[in-house]
């Protein structure tokens, strides 16, 4: 009985020190808002614009695509180990806040130049356009990976208890949404077929949109004080017992963490199932169904209501049931179901309906997203005594890159398979029908597999999760 009371006052002693008031959650929330706002015009609209309106070959505009996701991959856990140290500033100013708001503002200004390749024919100067491409997305990443790997490794970090981690994820899916919205709907309120400047201007706006949000997120990414503390305590106990891991072993740790790889396997679908989907939007919605760029608002717009109407009930869902692993296998089911109609559906009518229900199991990923990943996190701490949070975030982060590879893949094999055009106005019914593949059941195969895997293999149960969590209170880490 001793032993039961001791252990509640241990826990409503760590809960009262990591509490945060509703507007600091939504303050960190902010930067999911900057992330999935530039995830989503870039994703929708960086691959489309270089192939149709810049004109450069659909093979330049994938390899372009593929050195980029090689690249980001192997940044973003370097910049995850580079973090996880303290540095001159990390006792005053905290181990995330320096980086991120050092890092986000270039990040927003430097999306501008991928609007801006040099003016040459796309033929002649093919060449100078591909290395254009491949050298700003690899500086706009390298910059942005430094605030978004450490905003995601502080999420673990800043809320230690599993319902404070399941408030604060239901307000970052909630950022993440309006940032999707507002990603989705404005940018074809501004872009004409045919017409580079239109896509400029949209830049512009997008970027004012993120300036403000980055701003406002200032004070959610600001550690606690005894955050920091108990970081610099753990790191100096380490370094004085000599137990500091290299890196490449921490990497094998997390690379080799049977749960993790579960986890990035549906995610790594899910990804690609995102970026081939959103990606094919606009080839779509001008050749397929053959309307106007603002169309494309009317089919995101089904998308983003409905998942922003059905997060707060996944949010309430998942709390109930105390099962984060069984809400993320009923949302990839649902995502893998209503992407196949995709792939033969051609009316605007039909494809908004389809993006509804799709919209709907999405949600459910995305909030079980963060409490597996920090469950994943804090299981990996009771097995090594050393919080790591930088290093998983950053593994994780180089496995979802790959979607990229993936996309650009299947878009360039699909699209030469199937004679598109690059710039033509029109597009064969062979090549129509490539976008139909790109849009449906060709990335649905990849969620399909990454979901039986997690559903298999991945065993972080509420009752494992409990222990884990009873462990980390003994480790006071």
């Amino acid at each position: 009985m001793k032993e039961s009371t001791t252990e509640k006052e241990d826990n409503q002693k760590d809960q009262k020190e990591f509490s945060h008031s509703t507007i600091n959650m939504i303050s960190y929330s902010s930067l999911e808002f900057v992330m999935n706002i530039f995830s989503i015009t870039f994703g929708a609209y960086i691959f489309y614009f270089y192939e149709v309106e810049i004109g450069l070959s659909s093979w330049l505009t994938a390899l372009g695509f593929i050195i980029y996701a090689i690249w980001n991959a192997i940044n973003d856990p370097l910049v995850g180990y580079l973090c996880d140290r303290p540095f001159f500033f990390t006792k005053k100013w905290g181990r995330r806040f320096p980086w991120i708001i050092a890092t986000i503002f270039p990040s927003v200004f430097i999306y501008l130049l991928l609007y801006t390749p040099p003016d040459v024919d796309p033929v002649n100067g093919q060449f100078l356009i591909f290395w254009w491409l491949v050298l700003i997305t690899c500086l706009f990443d390298t910059i942005l990976s430094f605030w978004a790997v450490n905003y995601g490794a502080l999420f673990a970090d800043k809320f230690r208890n599993i319902d404070e981690r399941r408030t604060a994820s239901g307000y970052v899916m909630i950022l993440a949404y309006i940032g999707i919205a507002l990603g989705s709907l404005v940018p074809p309120f501004l872009i004409e077929y045919g017409v580079k400047e239109s896509f400029v201007l949209q830049a512009w706006v997008i970027v004012v949109i993120a300036l403000i949000a980055a701003i406002l997120a200032i004070p959610g990414v600001k550690e606690d004080p005894e955050t920091i503390q108990k970081y610099i305590d753990a790191y100096n106990e380490k370094k004085r017992s000599k137990t500091q891991r290299n890196p490449f072993r921490m990497f094998k740790d997390a690379f080799t963490n049977k749960n993790f790889l579960m986890f990035v396997a549906l995610f790594l679908g899910y990804s690609v199932l995102r970026a081939s989907l959103l990606g094919s939007l606009q080839y779509g919605v001008r050749y397929i169904l053959k309307l106007d760029a603002v169309y494309s608002s009317i089919i995101m717009a089904g998308y983003l209501i409905s998942s922003l109407v059905s997060t707060p009930i996944w949010a309430k869902i998942i709390k109930k049931t105390d099962n984060n692993r069984k809400i993320m296998i009923i949302g990839a089911i649902l995502s893998c179901i209503f992407t196949i109609p995709m792939t033969f559906l051609s009316d605007l009518i039909s494809w908004t309906i389809v993006l509804i229900l799709w919209g709907i199991g999405i949600a459910g990923i995305f909030v079980a997203r963060n409490p597996v990943l920090a469950d994943i996190i804090d299981e990996s701490i009771t097995e090594t005594e050393e919080r790591s949070e930088g290093i998983y975030n950053g593994a994780y982060l180089f496995i979802l890159r790959l979607s990229l590879v993936f996309q650009a893949l299947i878009f360039a094999i699909v699209h030469s398979l199937t004679g598109f055009v690059e710039g033509a106005d029109t597009q064969t019914d062979l090549a129509i029908f490539g976008i139909h593949l790109t849009l449906g059941i060709i990335p649905m195969m990849f969620l399909l597999i990454g979901t039986i895997l997690f559903w298999k293999f991945y065993d972080l149960t509420p009752q494992k999760t409990t222990e884990v969590q009873m462990r980390l209170r003994e480790l006071k880490l």
